[in-house]
């Protein structure tokens, strides 16, 4: 079972109840929350995300990472695939979210891209997906480098699909 993947700049690996600090951080930040529609979680609510992502890993060997730059050693971000029912059918969400510290430097493009690799060699059989709201360019513009199409109706998200 993967434990941790390597990218030139990045170390991708498990998340751990010891990430907790690094993790309020990262999705405490308002600016890293711009386009989240529920907000800034508070820190109770994010140690519960915390236990679900770890969850993850044990059940279904799939989940989010820490992603820490390789250099300084530091937590730059959380992202990654876990599995989800979209409309109806079993997909792989894909997630990212960094320190604004790590902006412009292409470490989300970077880690998302060794994900979905890491999932076409898995072959999981679900497709990935990137949901976001239509307001979040940022995040429409990485999914579509990545080769993500848009798909889907609702008039408030934009779903992509990898094709």
């Amino acid at each position: 079972m993967l434990t941790e993947l390597r990218t030139e700049r990045l170390l991708l690996r498990r998340l751990r109840p010891e990430d907790l600090p690094a993790v309020v951080q990262i999705q405490g930040d308002p600016a890293a929350n711009e386009h989240n529609p529920i907000g800034t979680a508070s820190p109770a609510r994010i140690a519960q995300q915390l236990r679900c992502w770890i969850a993850d890993w044990a059940e279904h060997g799939i989940g989010y990472w820490l992603v820490v730059d390789a250099v300084t050693e530091q937590a730059v971000g959380i992202g990654g695939l876990r599995r989800c029912e979209h409309e109806g059918a079993p997909a792989l969400n894909m997630f990212y979210r960094f320190r604004p510290s790590a902006w412009g430097r292409g470490l989300a493009s970077e880690m998302a891209r060794a994900a979905v690799d890491w999932a076409d060699r898995e072959g999981r059989g679900a497709p990935v997906v990137v949901i976001t709201t239509r307001d979040n360019l940022p995040s429409i513009r990485l999914a579509e480098r990545l080769g993500f199409r848009r798909a889907g109706t609702d008039p408030y998200w934009l779903e992509f699909r990898r094709s």
